[in-house]
This record gives C-alpha cells, structure tokens and sequence, in this order.
C-alpha cells in the first residue's frame, strides 16, 4: 500500500523548485521563480487557474488582481474565505509568473511545473470533491479527451462535465482575465446558467 505524500512538506518543496531556471525544457526563466501555491490536505475545493501574473509574482499570493475579484465574485466568496487554505487550494498550472510576449500578454503556464509537481500534489489532497478548471490548460490536464476542441465546447459542456462518474468533480469555466471580456459578452449564458450553480457548488464544499 502507497503511503498519502505529506502535503506540507511537498508545498514547501514545490515553494523551493527552480527547475524553470536550473534544468528547463527550452529557454530557462528569465527571472528569480518564485512558486505560487496554496494547499492543505483538508481542502475541498481546488481552483486550478493557468499561472501567476506580474502582480501574484510581486505579491506571493494567488489572484491577487482584478482578475482574482472577478473569480472570488463568480464564486460568490469573501477573500477571507477564499484564502482560507484549509477549504480552498489554488493549484494553477504554471507555478510561477512564465514572463510576458512580444504584445505585453503573459507567457503560456510552463511546461516544466505540471509533470514535476502535480500529480503528488493531487494525491495529498484526498478530501477535494470539486476543481474549478479555470482556462485551457487546466481543463485539458482534468479532463483529457473530455476537454474537446476548445474552450467554448468545455465550458457549454459543463453539465456533462460535471457530473462524470468519476470523482473529484470538475467545473470547466473561462479565464476572469480582463482579455475575456468580449468571450463573456458572446455567452451571456455563463452567467446565467453556470455561475448560479458554480455559487452553489462552492458553498457546499467549503461548507463542509
């Protein structure tokens, strides 16, 4: 029988990786890695987003921006809750800020954070019933062959999605990025339909 890693101790290692700077698959990090992670083994929730921004890489805390009001709003949350990592774990799926493009728009997560660190990860948190799967790369590392062809045909599959037998339960949903506005404008459906039960499903886990 496997023993259950010890989560304390794996954050703090993960805390401690360089390997996007030490040992890369490509060009190294451009800068000091600073890994950005939350997580105790009593979580329920897992928010498992893409990866830090300039601002959660200057603050060491996850969404720390507009992007993280418009989350904890979603989710209809306080940030003392949404902070409380007993409850809640944000897992992204970079760890650190990856840098930014030619355009001023932040880097894709980095190849090397989600085969290193998050499968151990995931098997110190054995109480999670739900994973908010916030962006492409999450809703392609959760789901596999269910994330189909694009963001837009996971997020409008998300009752299906939802209730796959298989547990943890996963929520597709879109970026809070201020990019996505014009996505939010076209699917005014999200809002109506899967906030309400996004609300619902997070108060019931962290609830618990």
């Amino acid at each position: 029988m496997h023993s259950r890693p010890d989560l304390d101790a794996l954050v703090a290692e993960i805390r401690r990786c360089r390997i996007c700077r030490d040992a890369p698959r490509g060009a190294p990090l451009p800068h000091e890695p600073r890994p950005v992670v939350r997580a105790r083994a009593s979580a329920r929730l897992v928010v498992s987003g893409q990866a830090p921004g300039t601002r959660v890489h200057a603050s060491g805390l996850p969404f720390t921006d507009p992007s993280g009001v418009r989350l904890r709003g979603w989710m209809g949350v306080t940030d003392e809750e949404f902070y409380d990592e007993t409850r809640v774990a944000v897992v992204p799926m970079g760890f650190c800020f990856p840098g930014q493009d030619a355009k001023g728009g932040d880097l894709p997560p980095r190849s090397e954070c989600a085969p290193a660190w998050r499968a151990s990860v995931f098997a110190a948190l054995p109480d999670v019933e739900l994973v908010l799967a916030v962006g492409r790369p999450a809703q392609r590392w959760h789901l596999g062959e269910d994330a189909g062809s694009s963001l837009t045909e996971a997020v409008m599959d998300w009752r299906r999605i939802l209730n796959r037998a298989a547990p943890p339960r996963v929520l597709p949903m879109p970026h809070p990025s201020w990019r996505n506005n014009a996505w939010l404008r076209r699917n005014p459906w999200f809002d109506a339909d899967l906030v309400p039960e996004l609300r619902r499903l997070v108060r019931d886990a962290i609830a618990r």
